[in-house]
């Protein structure tokens, strides 16, 4: 049974920052891109972040570039993520997902994504 188990969120003020991390089980993890994604209510899930399996390339959404840093640690079936100079705007529930997949573009879509967390909720005040 394939697990992912976010953690790391919470409440941090205007510029803070915070590391979120996610943890694999059930899977051959090295051989999974991996994304963050995050949902505001009411609002679709939106890409944040992913590396790939294969070389490790990273990817942001522009928004977040040059404050996150994604990483991941194949040994310790763990991919992060590190959030710095938060804002409110970045005030979500966070999720990360699995990503089996081949295709470049597919990276930045959640439907193409085969695994998900419960999500970890990062709230950040002004």
């Amino acid at each position: 049974q394939v697990q992912l188990v976010e953690s790391g969120g919470g409440l941090v003020q205007d510029g803070g920052s915070l590391r979120l991390s996610c943890a694999a089980s059930g899977l051959t993890f090295r051989s999974y891109s991996m994304g963050w994604f995050r949902r505001v209510s009411g609002r679709e899930r939106e890409f944040v972040t992913a590396v790939r399996s294969i070389g490790g390339q990273t990817y942001y959404r522009d928004s977040v570039k040059g404050r996150f840093t994604i990483s991941r640690d194949n040994a310790k079936n763990t991919v992060y993520l590190q959030m710095d100079n938060l804002r409110p705007e970045d005030t979500a529930i966070y999720y990360c997902g699995a990503h089996r997949g081949v295709i470049l573009s597919d990276i930045r879509d959640p439907d193409q994504y085969d695994y998900w967390g419960q999500g970890t909720q990062v709230t950040v005040s002004s």
